[in-house]
């Protein structure tokens, strides 16, 4: 979460696609900022839906419980926002995800159709976990959809 005195809009996207979960500029009202981190505390606790902490595809690992994930047994360095879509994709493998329903569940908003930070996020993660960027295996666009997280191929 940023908290700044910077309400610009150029600022507020800046932000969130180099990686913040929120951008709450200031002045803001105490509760309204405890509101916001008690949310975003909810959405790093929560566990999958379908109750699975730990998702395994051929050399990748991905340990929810621990926010961990691993490559041929070397761990991956990834932030919180690269964790959680990585998550949620994941999880969802074998099924488009649109960029409304990343939205929606990363960060509990509609998608405007302007915001590029899931496109920035999934560019970071893709080199991460062994994907070749020009010819990704692993996590897919597919155009005017969203992203595809194949599973074992």
């Amino acid at each position: 979460m940023m908290l700044t005195a910077r309400p610009d809009d150029l600022d507020q996207v800046l932000g969130l696609e180099m990686g913040a979960d929120d951008y709450v500029p200031k002045p803001v009202q105490p509760r309204v900022l405890l509101a916001r981190m008690r949310a975003l505390l909810r959405r790093a606790d929560a566990p999958a839906p379908d109750g699975e902490m730990r998702l395994k595809f051929e050399n990748l690992e991905i340990d929810n419980a621990t926010r961990e994930a691993w490559l041929s047994g070397e761990r991956i360095d990834l932030t919180s926002a690269e964790f959680d879509l990585l998550w949620l994709l994941a999880r969802n493998a074998g099924r488009v995800l649109t960029r409304e329903e990343i939205f929606s569940d990363l960060r509990g908003i509609n998608y405007d159709g302007q915001a590029r930070s899931i496109d920035v996020r999934v560019s970071r993660i893709r080199p991460k976990i062994g994907d070749d960027p020009n010819q990704p295996h692993r996590i897919k666009t597919v155009r005017s959809k969203g992203y595809l997280f194949v599973k074992d191929s």
